[in-house]
């Protein structure tokens, strides 16, 4: 019991039940599955882990192992689609397909629109590329939107939305993987180091109306050294001449390229209790970045190549073609691009690539083709970029490439012949490292990350420390002038805070911003959140008024993190100090108790000071003989410490206003209409699905029913009239298909279905019932055969008890009577000892196994079977194969169980008092030396007897073993039963498991079951557990 004064007070039943949800939410969350994600330019790649599986890649519905970036819309051939009514969605693979023909209605590559403005130098190249999309900005917001011409109205999708179906549908796949019970809700993103606040938060809203809840941002390069720590022991650099290891992470894809300097290295902490423990630590020194240097840009110089080619042809050049007209139409920049993609690909293997565009711009023709060496020229200045991030990342990490241990590449455009060359001579060819998948290493960092997050998982103890890459400030006014203060810098570890300090009394406010450096090396501040004192006013005044504080000593203070989630600013807190001075607390009735005691209140209690502690040592024997200068020195000492003034600090929170800048907070109503829009949209996928089903079931059956027409077996089990009528309905439910059924809706198609089925069905019924008949009549015949035989061991079994029963009776009797007479023998029987009298007659008891009641409902049980099955055959042997069948095969079925179950009672109760052979037992002391003379010689002539019994019998027959173990209900095909007694444990030719069974070569039919009741009985315990 909690003592007196802090007992638990009862829990309500709000409480109890506020905790199981609680507790319930908690442990549903713990058991879902998480999934990594590496958002590319080009593809987006996931990784899956869930409970028991380990890091398993998210194959795409056609089984690949990564998903083009890509998500289409597929126009209605009945023109644009009103309010309610969503098209057909693609992605992947199959929506950049669909680009030659819609090109307009295909988004691919959406990374590097978030969270931009549409004014901005990615939205522009974004346009260039893809000139038949739609691309506008979002009202009220300074972000990127498409304009489809797919709908009639409420045209316009963010580009969050379209992001959001992507994500959706990769989520969709992982739930596939990770099987029936497990849901996938929460993710870890691998993002560029260069991502703003903008599009750090713009992704996160992506991934909230996909479902996802966003556990982690990690950088690629930091996901790459995470897969890379995974299976590596680093030094621990806490002992004397351990250097952690120094990599940099070279990372190009399709959008951009990036390098990060790595520190990997063990360190020693401290763990439960007084031990220490060794973890591994992956750490960012410094990133380098260039926005444009990727696979993309490759790609457009290709396409600028073959434009300019084209042109220059006569038949071009007769037609008025120009570079501008040919890229800005839709269809044809689809295809520029789409080649461009496969011809560089290509060139990394291949010294030369051909093309060959049959139709290319209005009916003509174009032939193209590129060397290595012609495409290394066009690249020229993009190999030399490839030393910027690389430069730009040692020089924020403070080191040289001769610090650097290894160069780990990563990235698809990285394979490129002349980046490759690049890399080589600036970092040497032996420090270039292949030492992870240069596709997959993020993504599985991203996943490993996840998993360590998540409570479901236990994962190797790295601890990652990243970056995220720009200065972040504060503008405010203080005394007419404007202020700017660095708060973070591009160094600063995600999860850091920071208390800004100002000296304001009244309200005040201050702009956060992120300096971002443009392509021509300006920095931009681009405004991230706006702060703004609530009551600080009143809070002060409150202060001064209750505290007493000096005016001149307030302070105010603003707490800021960078979101250890998302890598973005965030504020935790604001406060306002003061100093006030502090009062001397006045004695209480404890110090007053004291002081009358001569035990001295708090002041005698004091501690002394060094001099003071010599001097009353000192004059410690002098005090007596000098009261007067005693008295003197102690009112000198009162009157310096009342001129002594103590300063306390007071403390006090404001409230405050946080407003984001840049990319806004997205408003509820706002999120609940693009969440609406989407649910819709899942909505109309899955009913799609469904009437596409029904759709190809009823082409398939159209095809088999005029199969069965010309099959025998439905000939004869049909009439003429069925076949026909057949005949007729699928010539008609043929041409409709062809007619109208691809725009028919899920209703009618099932109807035309059932039309069809209720036509076949009754044939194929009769079909499989009349193939199926024979063999199940001839297994109930069986089994009503059986349980006749059952019926007379029932009565056996009956008759035998009743003459055990009177034959215990009798030897009772027989022996109580003897026992009578022998107590009455003579006039000294009285004096004779107790251990020579006559023992007591025993009573056997008989067991009642089977009663009349049990004989009747075996019997009842075999004549109605045998009645119903009699009745049943009569009836069928009238019908023709067209008609329909007097019983189903199901119905025989049934009646069989009704016997097995009789059966299976009946061998039950003789198992519940079935008894092994008698063990031999210690024997009782006898009541008499006489007595036990004769049970020694009747005990020694039994042993004899059954020994020879013993030794004559031999064991069952595998006949007899067959048939025991029928009656029991154990069902005994094709299991080697001469085998059990002899061998172990072991599998018969059907893969079931044998069990060894406690016997002997020569064991007697009741030890046979003595072994099968005892191995059965450990089965159930064993089943229970």
């Amino acid at each position: 019991m909690a003592p007196p004064g802090r007992r638990r007070g009862q829990l309500s039943p709000a409480t109890i039940l506020l905790g199981l949800a609680f507790l319930f939410s908690s442990t549903a969350s713990a058991a879902s599955a998480v999934i990594g994600v590496d958002l590319g330019t080009e593809y987006i790649k996931a990784t899956l882990v869930k409970p028991g599986t380990p890091l398993e890649i998210v194959l795409t519905k056609d089984s690949k192992r990564k998903e083009t970036a890509a998500v289409a819309f597929k126009p209605s051939k009945g023109g644009a689609l009103p309010a309610g009514s969503y098209p057909e969605r693609f992605y992947g693979g199959d929506a950049i397909a669909l680009q030659g023909r819609f090109p307009g209605e295909v988004y691919p590559n959406l990374k590097h629109l978030l969270g931009v403005s549409i004014e901005s130098d990615a939205v522009s190249t974004y346009k260039e590329r893809y000139p038949a999309l739609g691309v506008t900005g979002t009202p009220g917001r300074p972000t990127v939107s498409f304009e489809s011409q797919v709908f009639a109205e409420d045209k316009l999708y963010s580009i969050e939305e379209l992001l959001a179906m992507e994500l959706k549908n990769v989520r969709e796949n992982a739930r596939l993987m990770a099987g029936k019970g497990n849901d996938v809700q929460e993710v870890v993103f691998t993002v560029p180091a260069f991502y703003t606040v903008s599009e750090r938060r713009a992704l996160e809203v992506a991934s909230r109306l996909a479902g996802l809840k966003v556990l982690n941002v990690v950088t690629d390069g930091l996901a790459v050294g995470l897969n890379y720590a995974t299976g590596r022991t680093f030094a621990d650099v806490t002992k004397d001449g351990n250097k952690p290891e120094i990599n940099l992470v070279f990372d190009m894809g399709a959008g951009s390229a990036s390098a990060t300097v790595l520190k990997f290295q063990g360190r020693s902490v401290k763990d439960v209790g007084k031990r220490n423990k060794t973890i591994q630590e992956v750490q960012v020194m410094g990133t380098g970045w260039d926005r444009t240097l990727g696979g993309d840009a490759l790609n457009s110089l290709i396409v600028d190549d073959m434009v300019s080619t084209f042109v220059e042809l006569p038949a071009a050049k007769s037609a008025s073609f120009t570079a501008e007209k040919v890229k800005t139409h839709g269809r044809t920049a689809a295809k520029l691009f789409k080649e461009a993609e496969r011809v560089r690909q290509m060139l990394s293997a291949n010294k030369d690539a051909n093309s060959f565009f049959e139709s290319f711009f209005e009916d003509v023709d174009f032939k193209y083709k590129l060397t290595r060496t012609k495409f290394e020229e066009l690249a020229a200045a993009y190999a030399e970029r490839v030393d910027g991030p690389i430069n730009r990342a040692l020089e924020a990490a403070g080191l040289s490439l001769d610090d650097i241990d290894s160069v780990i590449v990563h990235g698809g455009a990285s394979r490129t012949p002349f980046v490759q060359a690049r890399l080589e001579a600036i970092a040497g060819k032996g420090k270039i490292r292949a030492n992870v998948n240069s596709d997959e290493a993020a993504v599985m960092g991203a996943a490993f990350k996840a998993a360590s997050l998540s409570p479901s998982f236990r994962v190797k103890e790295i601890r990652e420390l990243d970056t995220q890459g720009y200065n972040h400030g504060a503008e405010y006014w203080f005394d007419m002038k404007k202020k700017d203060d660095t708060i973070f810098t591009p160094s600063t570890k995600i999860g850091a805070t920071k208390d800004l300090h100002f000296k304001m009394m009244a309200e005040f406010e201050f702009s956060m911003y992120q300096a971002v450096p443009g392509a021509d090396g300006k920095i931009s501040k681009e405004p991230t959140m706006h702060f703004r004192s609530g009551n600080l006013t009143r809070v002060v005044t409150q202060m001064i008024d209750e505290e007493k504080c000096d005016r001149e000593t307030f302070n105010n203070y603003v707490r800021v993190r960078l979101n250890p989630v998302t890598g973005t600013p965030q504020v935790l807190s604001a406060w306002v100090t003061c100093e006030a001075e502090s009062e001397e607390p006045k004695a209480g009735i404890v110090d007053g108790v004291k002081n009358l005691f001569g035990m001295g209140g708090k002041k005698d209690q004091e501690p002394l000071n060094d001099n003071e502690s010599s001097s009353s040592s000192a004059s410690k024997s002098s005090s007596s003989s000098s009261p007067s200068s005693s008295s003197a020195g102690a009112e000198s000492t009162d009157a310096a410490k009342a001129d002594e003034k103590k300063v306390k600090v007071v403390r006090s929170a404001h409230t405050f206003d946080v407003e984001e800048l840049g990319y806004k907070k997205v408003t509820r109503k706002e999120f609940k209409r693009m969440q609406d829009r989407l649910t819709a949209f899942d909505a109309s996928d899955k009913a799609r699905r469904a009437r596409e089903e029904v759709l190809n079931s009823l082409e398939a059956f159209t095809y088999r029913a005029r199969d069965y027409l010309e099959d025998e077996s439905f000939i004869a089990a049909s009439t003429s009239a069925v076949r026909s009528t057949l005949e007729t309905t699928l010539s008609d439910v043929s041409d409709w298909l062809h007619a109208e059924g691809a725009d028919a809706d899920e209703k009618t198609l099932k109807s035309k279905l059932k039309e069809l089925e209720d036509l076949v069905n009754p044939v194929l019924n009769r079909k499989a019932e009349a193939a199926k008949r024979p063999e199940v009549v001839r297994t109930l015949k069986d089994t009503i055969a059986h349980l006749k035989e059952v019926e007379q061991l029932v009565d056996g079994q009956i008759k035998t008890q009743s003459f055990e029963s009177s034959k215990s009776s009798e030897a009772v009797s027989k022996a109580s009577a003897q026992a009578s007479a022998s107590a009455s023998t003579g006039p000294m029987a009285e004096l004779e000892e107790e251990e020579d009298a006559p023992a007591e007659p025993e009573i056997t008891e008989v067991p009642t196994i089977y009663t009349e009641t049990d004989l009747k409902t075996v019997r009842d049980a075999a004549s109605k079977a045998q009645a119903w099955l009699d009745e049943n055959e009569a009836k069928q042997s009238k019908l023709g194969e067209t008609d329909d069948p007097a019983f189903s095969v199901k119905e025989v079925e049934a009646e069989k169980k009704k016997l097995d179950d009789v059966v299976m009672e009946m061998m039950m109760k003789k198992m519940k008092y079935f008894k092994p052979p008698n063990q031999e037992k210690p024997k009782a002391k006898s009541k008499s030396k006489s007595k036990t003379t004769k049970s020694k010689k009747a005990s020694n002539k039994n042993k004899k007897d059954a020994a020879e019994d013993h030794k004559d019998k031999k064991g069952p027959s595998d006949e007899e073993l067959q048939e025991a173990l029928k009656k029991a209900g154990i069902n005994a095909e094709g299991i080697k039963l001469k085998d059990l007694g002899n061998k172990g444990e072991k599998s018969d030719e059907k893969g079931r498991i044998l069990k060894k069974l406690d016997i002997g070569e020569d064991a007697t039919e009741e030890e046979i079951l003595a072994a099968l009741d005892k191995a059965m009985k450990q089965n159930r315990e064993k089943d229970e557990l």
